[in-house]
């Protein structure tokens, strides 16, 4: 027998679950998390392993979702210092790189840019050939001041030759161990956007190679010394650790994404409203085919514009941990939560902080053993509660693409706050294993390999172009660790581009499979 653990790291709680290869769940654990993530991710490992009582050199597979490279960017901290090479000059010099910063996070990584004559049209077509020696210049430059290299170019994910050969001349200039992010890779359509979200990336190389280190060595501290390491990223699936550290922004978001799918699982349903309740946040998503519906927004990370894939997410500031106020007659949930501490602060404990636990104790949706009730108002709380469930419906609302009710799977351990019955939902799932849905969600094992491009279809047929992107979605798919055999096309889609000339084409293709053997 061979099982996987997967280990889900959210904002209050460390989750970590053991599934056998039927994937079913043998044994599961919630820790708090910590502030450094790495001891909470530690102790949540330690304690399925022990508490188990599983072989850990049985366990042949361990995946992670983590917050850390979130976390990063928020904080500003352990980024690498970037070298940026815009590929545009001179059709792009208006507008400068990292132009909308935080003025924070720019120091942080480094104003380290440069333009170079290039870029392409929509259709592929070369505007201005590379200058070679300037990029040469530019490289020079920059040695010694930077640790990693973003290059980006105008309708680069048309055509990325000019980026692949900048690539190429950095590393001669630069060295071959140097890190380089290019955005065709990473982003979609749109230079400013996909620029960012490649800057981004190669700033946080340097925090996804002490992640997959941390993790490595926490799993040889347990006795799991041959398990394959995976990284949950943002789409619902996983990537293998190599591809993890090359595109560590792609773990952004893994967390709801971790819940979707370990939603689907546990429930059997392949469509629906996924309601996923933390300590901190409730994140609601749409479950299309038993993956996450994807946003077709521009998404801001640490306050950057960027459009690299991302779920579509809404997020409302609802928790177990939320704090909940009283100022005369009106009634304030949060946004601020108690987060970990909730278990010395919450009022049921003997604390001074009245939290959305503490509501749902007293409603009777959450039995806690010894819980401290007396003198917590019941019509305050009765009043509260309306108003949280209000709120969440609200929210549910907002994610319809219609009135019609619609089923709804409630999952992780804030869950109990709701009823089971609301507004606009036609049913309430709420499946066993709920609290552990995210960390479950990252063990699944499917990995995914994404496509998006635009084609000029005066060049060749429509039929041409799909082949050419499912070919590459599935190529994708096995760089980041995908059994060919088992690969399939789980979304496809195909937007003509009005506002371009020559009959353009915008497919998108992702293509999934099992685990590499």
């Amino acid at each position: 027998m061979s099982y996987r653990i997967g280990i889900d790291v959210g904002g209050t709680n460390t989750d970590a679950v053991l599934l056998d290869e039927q994937l079913q769940v043998v044994h599961e654990v919630k820790s708090p998390t910590t502030a450094d993530v790495s001891s909470g991710i530690y102790e949540a490992l330690r304690r399925v392993v022990a508490e188990s009582g599983v072989n850990p050199q049985h366990v042949r597979y361990a995946m992670l979702g983590t917050t850390h490279c979130t976390n990063a960017i928020v904080e500003r901290k352990r980024l690498n210092r970037v070298g940026t090479i815009r590929i545009g000059k001179p059709a792009t010099t208006a507008v400068r790189p990292m132009m909308g910063w935080p003025e924070d996070l720019r120091a942080a990584v480094g104003e380290n840019w440069h333009m170079v004559s290039g870029g392409y049209e929509y259709d592929g077509r070369t505007i201005v050939p590379l200058d070679e020696e300037e990029i040469r210049s530019a490289c020079r430059s920059m040695k010694g001041d930077v640790e990693t290299i973003a290059i980006s170019g105008v309708f680069s994910p048309a055509n990325a030759d000019q980026e692949k050969r900048v690539a190429h001349i950095v590393r001669e200039e630069l060295g071959e161990s140097i890190s380089i992010s290019v955005s065709h890779e990473i982003g979609s359509i749109g230079l400013l956007e996909r620029e960012n979200a490649t800057i981004l990336n190669a700033a946080l190389i340097q925090t996804a190679k002490m992640v997959a280190e941390g993790f490595r060595e926490a799993l040889g501290k347990n006795g799991i010394e041959h398990a394959g390491i995976f990284f949950g990223q943002n789409d619902g699936t996983l990537m293998s650790l190599v591809y993890a550290i090359r595109y560590p922004i792609l773990t952004i978001a893994c967390g709801p994404t971790n819940s979707i799918r370990g939603a689907a699982h546990l429930s059997g349903r392949k469509d629906g409203l996924v309601v996923d309740v933390g300590g901190t946040t409730t994140d609601i998503g749409v479950l299309i085919n038993g993956f996450p519906r994807q946003s077709s927004l521009a998404v801001d990370i640490g306050g950057i514009r960027t459009n690299f894939r991302m779920p579509d997410i809404l997020s409302v500031a609802i928790g177990g941990g939320t704090i909940v106020r009283r100022s005369g007659e009106e009634i304030k949930l949060g946004p601020d939560s108690v987060g970990y501490q909730l278990r010395n602060r919450a009022l049921i404990v003997g604390g001074d902080t009245m939290t959305a636990t503490d509501v749902a104790v007293v409603m009777g949706r959450l039995n806690w053993p010894g819980a401290k009730v007396a003198g917590i108002d019941r019509a305050f709380c009765q009043q509260v509660d309306a108003q949280l469930v209000a709120a969440v419906e609200d929210a549910i609302d907002r994610m319809k693409t219609s009135p019609t009710p619609v089923p709804v799977i409630l999952v992780g351990g804030g869950s109990v706050l709701l009823p089971d019955q609301m507004k606009g939902v036609s049913e309430v799932i709420r499946p066993k294993h709920f609290g552990a849905a995210n960390a479950i969600g990252a063990a699944l094992g499917q990995v995914s390999g994404q496509i998006e491009k635009i084609y000029a279809l005066d060049e060749q047929t429509r039929e041409a172009a799909l082949a050419d992107a499912k070919a590459g979605a599935i190529r994708e798919a096995i760089a980041a660790g995908a059994d060919p055999q088992s690969l399939e096309i789980v979304h496809m889609e195909d937007i003509p581009l009005a506002y371009l000339p020559g009959n353009a084409l915008l497919i998108r293709v992702k293509a999934a499979g099992l685990l590499q053997a």
